[in-house]
């Protein structure tokens, strides 16, 4: 993959940044009013004509989720159940969290094909430690499954900055490499029976994906995240205000506020309502939800308000021009390898969860591709200098969506590849037409 473009394409994803923001400010031009104080309409024309130059943002994302929900719902109606989003709600969990990892490096214009095993590692690293006889607590054994991991990036890391090796060969390399160290884990396990280690996790780590908290506890979470969310938010406008950078106008961050309100009473609502039955009630928020929006979060943070994430984006964008302002490369695109595969090794803790148990059949090759696939269709670009974390959480979602459409239809596993596969290419083309758009 490349990791070098044109200066004119550092378009960093994360949030707008005057050129003279470090700049005091007696020294800092003069800012239009215009542009501190325009209304949410002036706003939306101006987003309208970024727009059409190439920078929409997540918006087709979001259009074509809306329309997969249609067609399924409109061929299905158990599709928009309560039970069924619930359950579409942990089936995405793996492509998040894996697509999450892949934004890392992808932002540079780099690609890492060993998540899939390198979270089954992780995985394995942490069902032995947790489950007899080692009984290992819980959190030491996701800690020592993450940092195996997290040393393995740092291998390839090495391999790739210290050697200038390709990316895509030294992955593919560890795709096939942590197969191997898979295959030879689970054949030196005892209580492993047809290539698969059925261990019994502790309560805590199944309930990542298979418990739910209390109605009261998702109330009172919601409550706090939109507190938390407007108070950032209000501040954060206010700051840039008054400091004459270019800032949304007040209106819209309170539709935004009102917005994330909204999508939190709505996904209480239908995973508050009762899954079960008349005598077994089964309600609540899966605790995959506050798990992925805390990673979301803390991802969020280090890519858009730290310096690491600011230098990522350089590179990505244009990797002499970073060099030349002074930034450490290696030392960055090291760092990022190394978040990836932690980030993997989350996902293995998520798959353990999801399945019980650990096994040679867990099928890295795909998942790796899901979790590229998550992070393109979500909106982050190929070439890299361009993406988000929440845009694996998107593209995980529809991919999810996908899958278990298809499966409520009955469809076969050959149509389901094939209609990923058309999504990839429509999100691989929106993203090449925004490019030439912005370049124009």
């Amino acid at each position: 993959m490349s990791t070098t473009s044109e200066a004119s394409d550092i378009q960093p994803d994360g949030p707008p940044v005057h050129p003279d923001e470090g700049m005091p400010s007696a020294e800092r031009p003069a800012v239009s009013n215009e542009l501190v104080t325009g209304s949410l309409l002036d706003y939306s024309k101006a987003f309208a004509k970024r727009a059409r130059s190439g920078e929409s943002g997540t918006l087709p994302v979001l259009v074509g989720l809306v329309i997969i929900v249609i067609i399924f719902q409109t061929q299905n109606g158990k599709f928009l159940s309560h039970g069924n989003l619930v359950n579409l709600i942990d089936q995405a969990g793996i492509f998040v969290t894996l697509g999450m990892a892949e934004v890392f490096v992808l932002l540079l214009g780099e690609i890492d094909l060993s998540v899939g095993y390198v979270a089954g590692v992780g995985a394995v690293v942490t069902a032995e430690l947790a489950a007899p006889p080692h009984n290992v607590n819980w959190f030491l054994s996701c800690l020592a499954g993450l940092g195996v991991c997290a040393v393995i990036g740092a291998v390839q890391g090495l391999l790739i900055t210290r050697l200038k090796l390709p990316s895509f060969v030294v992955t593919l390399g560890g795709l096939l490499g942590f197969e191997g160290v898979l295959l030879y884990l689970i054949q030196q396990d005892k209580h492993a029976t047809g290539g698969v280690i059925s261990v019994t996790i502790p309560s805590v780590l199944n309930d990542i994906v298979n418990g739910s908290l209390s109605v009261a506890a998702g109330w009172i979470g919601l409550i706090a995240v939109v507190v938390v969310f407007g108070v950032y938010s209000l501040l954060q406008n206010q700051r840039r205000r008054s400091s004459g950078l270019v800032t949304p106008p007040l209106s819209l961050v309170v539709l935004k506020i009102l917005v994330v309100a909204v999508a939190g009473v709505v996904l209480l609502l239908i995973c508050n309502a009762n899954r079960g039955s008349a005598l077994v009630k089964l309600q609540g928020v899966p605790w995959i939800v506050p798990l992925l929006l805390a990673v979301l979060t803390v991802y969020s943070v280090l890519l858009g308000r730290m310096k690491f994430g600011r230098y990522l984006y350089a590179i990505g964008g244009n990797a002499e021009a970073a060099r030349r302002a002074g930034v450490s490369l290696n030392n960055i695109r090291l760092f990022a390898f190394v978040l990836c595969s932690f980030t993997a090794g989350l996902g293995g803790i998520v798959y353990l969860s999801t399945q019980d148990s650990i096994s040679s059949g867990i099928d890295g090759g795909n998942y790796v591709l899901y979790a590229v696939a998550a992070a393109v269709i979500g909106g982050t670009s190929l070439f890299g200098g361009r993406g988000k974390i929440v845009h694996a959480l998107l593209g995980g979602v529809i991919i999810a969506a996908i899958y278990n459409g298809m499966g409520l239809l009955g469809l076969s596993a050959a149509a389901q590849f094939m209609v990923t596969a058309l999504v990839l290419i429509a999100a691989v083309t929106v993203d090449a037409v925004s490019r030439r758009g912005r370049t124009a």
